[in-house]
């Protein structure tokens, strides 16, 4: 490949990447605090979507409906933890998986019911319409530019929140050791239900993001939870500094596997994880269970 195509590979790698961190960070968390294996975690990712989509048909702006969906993704996450997570706390892994891979069938459902069965685009702002130019034969969209630049700023805020704030503290404390943050006297039930609603918003903000250049399409949500489970399991459990890495490998990995081996890039992201597991079996920043 000449400079200019390896580039422009670079670039939609990182994007993939970023994009992906958002799902994964959620995901990590709530696996890594709440003990809980969310099956319906993509759900949200569609959900997003589709509130995209539909939002900014009626409001005819994404910038609208994206402020719009957003609380409301946050506020669903809310619901459906305090009334279907909650109940799964201290259940084993088996009731985790049968109940929300229940809300899976159930949100897709909702979905069919909406939005029906099509599949939809999602029209750019006017200011991100357009590319930026590479070199004299290569070029780039705004819009991939912009997504990267919106998930990065999303992960320095979250790097602050986690490590400058008193809630990152207990979060941190609670990925670390869940039993120590109940003895201390910590509000758990008020801690688990942010971390949750957190991390059902980003992965609803991916999907908004993701919404324009990927379609909106009926599970959406399958095919991105399983590439955020092999994130997570790279970058080890209840690490966002893991899932960060662990997005930026798979990303780079999966866009560059698709250019130079095409015939087995449906392998390149699993080889990577299971590279990664041999030398380090609890992922990259895993830590062994207290």
């Amino acid at each position: 490949m000449d400079p200019g195509a390896i580039a422009i590979q670079l670039l939609n790698g990182l994007q993939y990447g970023l994009l992906l961190f958002l799902i994964a960070a959620g995901l990590t968390l709530i696996f890594g605090i709440l003990g809980v294996i969310n099956l319906a975690h993509g759900s949200f990712y569609m959900i997003g979507a589709y509130l995209a989509y539909w939002l900014s048909e009626k409001t005819g702006s994404l910038v609208l409906a994206v402020a719009v969906a957003l609380p409301a993704s946050l506020m669903l996450g809310w619901l459906v933890e305090r009334f279907a997570i909650s109940f799964l706390y201290q259940r084993d892994h088996l009731h985790q998986v049968l109940l929300t891979y229940g809300l899976i069938l159930i949100f897709n459902e909702f979905q069919r019911i909406l939005w029906g069965n099509d599949v939809h685009g999602v029209v750019l702002p006017t200011a991100l319409v357009g590319v930026v130019q590479l070199t004299e034969l290569q070029s780039y969209p705004v819009y991939r530019l912009f997504i990267s630049a919106v998930c990065i700023l999303v992960a320095v805020g979250m790097y602050l929140v986690i490590h400058g704030t008193r809630i990152g503290m207990m979060i941190r404390a609670g990925s670390s050791n869940r039993e120590m943050v109940q003895l201390l006297g910590i509000d758990v039930g008020r801690l688990f239900s942010i971390v949750f609603s957190a991390g059902a918003a980003l992965t609803a903000l991916a999907g908004m993001l993701a919404a324009p250049i990927n379609s909106v399409y009926p599970g959406m949500g399958e095919n991105v939870l399983i590439i955020s489970f092999v994130v997570v399991v790279i970058g080890g459990i209840g690490s966002i500094k893991g899932a960060f890495i662990g997005s930026m490998m798979i990303g780079l990995a999966d866009t560059f596997g698709k250019v130079v081996v095409p015939e087995l890039s449906s392998m390149v992201v699993y080889a990577l994880m299971a590279a990664v597991l041999l030398w380090r079996p609890r992922g990259l920043f895993g830590v062994k269970a207290s």
